[in-house]
């Protein structure tokens, strides 16, 4: 499944409507750390189609961010049923955010 950017405008529809758990990357352009991650949760989206992966620009998407209280990215974060089931900041081994996800 591909990596759905997450906007405010489709949060709601994307993430807390979901039937599937849902992978946010909270990320920037500009942080060397995100662009290390980046593949990692790309690659994640693509082997497990029962989960949504989203990724959410936090200079493009501040209120968001705001409402997750990030403080620093990349930040992943795990929802279930509209819930924050667990989350960690920074550069994460593969098998780390798989195990976050089970």
């Amino acid at each position: 499944m591909p990596v759905i950017t997450i906007t405010k405008e489709n949060y709601d529809a994307e993430v807390l409507a979901s039937d599937k758990t849902v992978l946010l990357d909270f990320w920037a352009s500009w942080c060397g750390p995100c662009r290390m991650l980046s593949p990692t949760v790309d690659a994640i989206a693509e082997e497990r189609p029962d989960i949504k992966v989203g990724k959410v620009n936090v200079d493009e998407q501040n209120e968001l961010a705001a409402q997750f209280g990030i403080m620093s990215i990349p930040t992943l974060v795990v929802i279930k049923n509209g819930q924050i089931v667990t989350q960690s900041a920074g550069v994460q081994p593969k098998e780390s955010i798989l195990a976050m996800l089970d």
